[in-house]
């Protein structure tokens, strides 16, 4: 059963196709892999995250450099990236980072991924529906 967000997204992609489909063909476009492996880009993304302090944003990217095969080793080295440009907050959202890791790790993906920005397509719906 979807979601009440899955259901708003839909509508809302059936409302305004060019600019809501325009932003999943640019997440598919700049995760992709090409001269950066897209699991680089993922955990660049999760960087950012943490430096802006979007834990939804956090765990979508952490689940999903996982899911593109990211090591344990690379997630700390992009973490203490993170928390050298972050300082003591920046250990604290890359601890929340960490956590969103070992729950991908140990169930296959993070069950809470993102309420207000979770970067996969909704119900399962993908390139046929950013289109």
């Amino acid at each position: 059963m979807p979601s009440q967000r899955d259901i708003l997204f839909t509508e809302l992609r059936r409302l305004s196709p060019q600019v809501t489909g325009g932003l999943l063909r640019i997440r598919q476009a700049a995760y992709r892999d090409g001269a950066v492996p897209a699991k680089h880009k993922l955990l660049t993304a999760m960087a950012i995250s943490i430096a802006i302090r979007c834990e939804p944003c956090i765990r979508s990217y952490v689940r999903m450099a996982h899911e593109k095969g990211s090591t344990q080793a690379e997630l700390i080295e992009f973490l203490e990236v993170a928390m050298t440009m972050q300082g003591c907050p920046g250990e604290e959202w890359a601890l929340k980072a960490y956590a969103a890791y070992t729950e991908s790790i140990g169930s296959g993906t993070t069950s809470d991924a993102a309420d207000c920005c979770d970067h996969q397509t909704p119900s399962g719906t993908d390139e046929e529906e950013a289109r």
